[in-house]
């Protein structure tokens, strides 16, 4: 069965906005493991505008579920991942002003030489490293030459035209990735946007392993709960 991952992200902005304790991720993750989801996902950014350090923290000592610890390459937070040690470490990148992750790693020599040298901090550490990808078979390419683990693709672009109609060309273009990716044998995922609608096309895609939701589920979950927002994907996924 692909394995869902839960991001709680939004608990924690709602919690940032009021102050205080409440909503608390670590009850939400509690939630997500009754559930019966396989994985918490959180985003530590630069701006601590979702989940804070001491979530993280939190998170790891909770250890009933892995966590999948979304970070841009920066030197402060490859040190908070070398320490803290997360089960899954996914690099993602990251602007100030954007109101949420807006698309996949730009692998300029630059930056895959930097993804390189943290890959072998990672790989000491045992700790699994995937990258955040948009769906463009030469960017995937280059992705899967640096011997990552996983590789989640971005499916942001899918989402929003499938608000339109479904979109033929978009599923095309995830599933001649994710072909190539299941053929140099790295771990397959997807997320963004994702939803109980436009989830069930993915779902015929050889090889995935995984995929990562967050806002449907914490939008949804305002009205008919966390636990039973988890069960409407999973119901999909069983499938």
């Amino acid at each position: 069965m692909i394995v869902l991952g839960v991001n709680i992200d939004h608990v924690a902005t709602l919690r940032n906005a009021r102050g205080g304790r409440n909503p608390d991720p670590l009850l939400a993750a509690d939630i997500v493991f009754t559930s019966g989801a396989g994985q918490i996902v959180c985003h530590l950014r630069e701006d601590r505008r979702h989940i804070l350090d001491q979530d993280l923290r939190n998170l790891l000592s909770w250890g009933k579920l892995p966590v999948n610890l979304e970070m841009a390459l920066t030197p402060e937070m490859q040190d908070i991942a070398i320490t803290n040690r997360p089960q899954l470490i996914t690099l993602v990148p990251e602007r100030r002003l954007e109101r949420t992750t807006e698309g996949g790693l730009s692998l300029d020599h630059d930056l895959a030489g930097k993804i390189r040298d943290f890959h072998q901090l990672t790989s000491e550490k045992k700790i699994p490293l995937s990258l955040f990808l948009d769906p463009d078979i030469e960017m995937v390419k280059k992705g899967c030459d640096l011997g990552v683990e996983q590789i989640e693709l971005h499916t942001g672009p899918y989402a929003n035209a499938f608000l339109k109609k479904p979109d033929a060309l978009e599923l095309e273009r995830l599933l001649e990735c994710s072909l190539y990716i299941a053929s140099r044998g790295i771990r397959l995922a997807m997320g963004h946007g994702l939803d109980t609608e436009n989830l069930l096309p993915l779902l015929s895609i050889p090889n995935l392993a995984e995929v990562n939701i967050g806002h449907s589920i914490i939008a949804r979950s305002v009205f008919i709960g966390l636990s039973s927002a988890i069960s409407e994907i999973q119901e999909k996924l069983s499938r």
